[in-house]
């Protein structure tokens, strides 16, 4: 049997990595460009929330894009966009001219992850969908990883421009990689019909297209969303608001904090990758997907809790393991909620669940933005507030996510299609 569903997710994992590079640059240079352009915190706020609103756009209209024009060519879509917002930001100087191309980047960048677990779930059987989910998704922590390595000694050598068009530009390395490399399972000429019969030991499905108000009535969609809106708010805080917070904190300057921001996201990417083999392992032992699943998504959520004591810590260091833990958790927990909608909902839908889920993450997230934004611009920049808020919201979304889906049942995609139906006749 061939193992080209492997070099599926390496390439998607590469997605991802550029992915956070692009947008955690801006995180990185904030003290740099807090000086140079004179933003208060307020301003920075209004661009991640500017980011934040197009991210959940385009999530959505990405995820319902690729359920209908598949994976390659939206992929290729996205990726050529967000690469040129990214650079982008290099011939603008203010808020209002920031806060725009962090749009256009966040519109683009919302079509890597519906497009990522809809590879997942047309390339893998069930049983290896979270570790692929948690390999791919490592790609998050990778990236913010090599950003602070990359970002200072590109700013000190031809300035915090010439640092956005750097990062920028290796996305086309991607284009001519998906282009060159990427095709459905079906089509492909390098997977053998082993692999192929592998890949299909779900049981098969129709192939037809469900509105989205169909997929928005159904628990295994509201599920998503709560999970969604409880931890990428947490995880944009990560990104957006660590780099500033180990300056104020600590006194930390572009350089000296690259190594804590290099520690905390190398181990959340380990975070991710055990997630995702936590449940697989727990699979393959025997246990239902509901116990699995949800097992691993409890051990993560309570591994986050000891964040709330991050402002409180004496050394850099501690602060540093605190959040590593925190955010390790994160990553696993992400793949294995990631993971329930591939177990839960047909393929044909899965972009687009995955979409109507993101969008709501984000929406949570422009919210979280604004909240941590005016507590820091009021307090002086004091983050007890919204470290407490961090640790204390995916136990919240477990038990609800438990509360909507007690078993884990799969969406039934013919009784959504007879609605559809039902409603067009209707009308």
């Amino acid at each position: 049997m061939t193992q080209y569903r492997w070099l599926v997710v390496a390439l998607l994992f590469f997605a991802v990595t550029i992915n956070y590079i692009d947008r955690a640059v801006l995180g990185v240079l904030k003290p740099l460009l807090d000086e140079e352009l004179g933003w208060n915190q307020k301003d920075y706020g209004w661009m991640v929330t500017a980011f934040q609103a197009a991210y959940a756009t385009g999530y959505v209209l990405a995820g319902r894009l690729f359920d209908r024009v598949g994976v390659r060519a939206g992929m290729l879509l996205a990726v050529t966009l967000w690469s040129v917002a990214a650079m982008a930001h290099a011939v603008v100087r203010s808020v209002v001219g920031f806060s725009v191309v962090r749009s256009v980047l966040g519109l683009a960048e919302g079509g890597c992850f519906p497009a990522a677990i809809k590879a997942v779930a047309e390339w893998f059987p069930k049983e290896q969908r979270a570790l692929a989910t948690g390999i791919f998704n490592a790609g998050s922590p990778v990236g913010a990883i090599l950003c602070p390595m990359i970002v200072p000694w590109l700013a000190e050598r031809w300035g915090w421009q010439g640092a956005f068009v750097f990062t920028g530009a290796v996305g086309f390395i991607l284009v001519g990689l998906w282009a060159w490399l990427y095709q459905a399972p079906e089509k492909h000429a390098h997977v053998s019909a082993a692999e192929l019969a592998y890949i299909r030991d779900d049981q098969p499905e129709p192939n037809a297209a469900v509105p989205w108000v169909h997929l928005i009535g159904r628990r295994q969609t509201w599920a998503f969303m709560l999970g969604m809106m409880a931890s990428s708010p947490v995880w944009w805080f990560y990104i957006f608001w660590i780099p500033d917070f180990l300056n104020k904190r600590f006194e930390l300057n572009l350089t000296q904090s690259s190594l804590p921001l290099m520690v905390i996201f190398f181990v959340s990417s380990l975070g991710g990758i055990a997630g995702g083999w936590l449940s697989s392992t727990l699979l393959r032992r025997g246990w239902t997907v509901n116990r699995a699943r949800k097992t691993a998504l409890l051990v993560c959520a309570l591994c986050v809790v000891p964040v709330f004591a991050t402002p409180l810590v004496p050394n850099v260091w501690w602060a540093v393991v605190l959040v590593s833990l925190a955010a390790a958790a994160h990553c696993g927990y992400a793949a294995n909620l990631f993971t329930l909608v591939s177990d839960t909902v047909p393929k044909i839908a899965v972009s687009s669940v995955v979409g109507i889920g993101g969008m709501a993450g984000s929406i949570a997230g422009m919210a979280f933005a604004q909240v941590v934004s005016r507590i820091l611009y009021f307090s002086n920049n004091n983050y007890f507030i919204p470290f407490v808020l961090a640790a204390s919201t995916y136990l919240l979304a477990l038990g609800m996510i438990h509360l909507l889906l007690p078993r884990l049942e799969a969406m039934s995609l013919k009784d959504t299609i007879r609605e559809r139906d039902l409603h067009t006749t209707a009308a």
